[in-house]
């Protein structure tokens, strides 16, 4: 199985009546996250499932990707994928999943860092950074008794923005 994972991208700052929930994603955002999928396209990159955290900005990324890509199914809601979430309860989720799958998460920091590091590693302390707009590609991901695989690439999202296919 491989898995993709995503930050969101830029988002507005929490206060004044904005609960961090609810922070929607800046027109820079929007623009980062829309060259990140275009990215995705060229690449050939396609998913059979699309999940994201509940929070507003991270659906909002999701929803970017899979109207870019043509994902025929909605983007999923995954409560597990929140800032604070733990790296093994998404990796138990993930591995609900057929073998032959190609999964994108989307979420936040840190648990996004936490969690490449525990399925390479097998130390969620790793000391992996993913910027807003960053995407990594593990591959071979497999969860039998411990979370396992190999992180193909992660790249920056100005990085993407400069690559050509």
């Amino acid at each position: 199985m491989d898995i993709f994972i995503l930050r969101h991208g830029k988002a507005e700052d929490a206060g004044h009546n904005l609960t961090d929930a609810h922070r929607k994603l800046t027109k820079k955002g929007r623009e980062e996250i829309a060259a990140v999928a275009e990215w995705m396209a060229a690449q050939g990159i396609q998913f059979d499932l699309i999940a994201a955290s509940p929070l507003d900005r991270a659906q909002e990324t999701a929803a970017i990707v899979a109207d870019i890509l043509g994902t025929p199914e909605k983007p999923e809601t995954w409560k597990v994928l929140v800032p604070g979430g733990d790296p093994d309860t998404v990796c138990r989720e993930i591995g609900k999943h057929p073998e032959d799958f190609a999964i994108l998460l989307v979420g936040h920091e840190p648990l996004l860092s936490s969690l490449i590091g525990r399925i390479i590693s097998g130390d969620a302390g790793a000391g992996i950074v993913m910027m807003k707009g960053a995407l990594a590609k593990i591959r071979d991901f497999s969860c039998t008794e411990h979370p396992s695989g190999e992180l193909h690439w992660l790249l920056m999202a100005k990085q993407m923005a400069g690559i050509r296919h």
